[in-house]
């Protein structure tokens, strides 16, 4: 079911729709999918960046493609949970870009990441000189995923 948010009208949701989909969409191109003139879409846009609600615009690689197939998920605890431990891993996690993605949790582990590798060779030193060197950090344990079955940048608008 859609997220509703009382904040975006129906043709909000339809330019954030169609641009998750295709971020590359002219605004001449998105106005003729939403019926509206160019100048009413280029304006409700803009007002979607400016509000937040459009965040950035990127483009997506394909992991296997540029030679990073394989992803392990690793929980991370750390040694202490108090702000200054916290902060201290997370400024170097924004270090590596072999980290896709860093989650605070809420349970017996710190926090999650998500790692890209070429090989075993790769994970190994992933693991053994980034992951384990963090700030803090006195456990990791990792779980390499087999196979992708479901993965999207869209929320359900």
């Amino acid at each position: 079911m859609p997220i509703r948010n009382d904040h975006l009208d129906d043709r909000d949701r339809a330019i954030v729709r169609l641009l998750q989909q295709d971020g590359r969409l002219t605004n001449l191109e998105l106005a003729a999918q939403i019926n509206l003139s160019p100048s009413a879409c280029l304006r409700r846009v803009k007002l979607l960046e400016d509000r937040g609600v459009i965040a950035r615009y990127v483009m997506l690689v394909d992991e296997k493609e540029a030679g990073l197939p394989g992803t392990a998920f690793v929980l991370v605890t750390l040694d202490q949970q108090g702000r200054a431990a916290l902060d201290a891993f997370e400024s170097a996690i924004h270090d590596h870009p072999e980290v896709t993605e860093c989650c605070l949790l809420a349970g017996a582990a710190d926090y999650m990441v998500r790692v890209v590798y070429a090989d075993a060779a790769d994970f190994e030193r992933i693991h053994t000189e980034i992951l384990t060197q963090l700030p803090g950090v006195v456990r990791v344990q990792s779980t390499l995923a087999l196979r992708t079955v479901k993965k999207t940048t869209a929320l359900p608008v």
